[in-house]
């Protein structure tokens, strides 16, 4: 279901943002581990709402 799928996308565009938001900060404490640990997290939900998204857009796109 499309809809079912721009959730999710949207859940893991929000989590990314949230790590990207830790990432900086570690980042601006000199904490670049922990900064890159969280820039790591970003990228992984940033990529499952991308993969989320497309999934929205194709099943949109049959009932469309």
């Amino acid at each position: 279901m499309a809809v079912e799928a721009h959730h999710k996308a949207a859940e893991h565009h929000q989590k990314a943002a949230e790590h990207h938001h830790k990432a900086a900060a570690h980042h601006e404490a000199g904490n670049h581990e922990k900064a890159h640990e969280h820039a790591t997290k970003a990228h992984e939900h940033a990529t499952e709402a991308h993969k989320h998204s497309s999934e929205a857009h194709e099943k949109s796109a049959v009932h469309a």
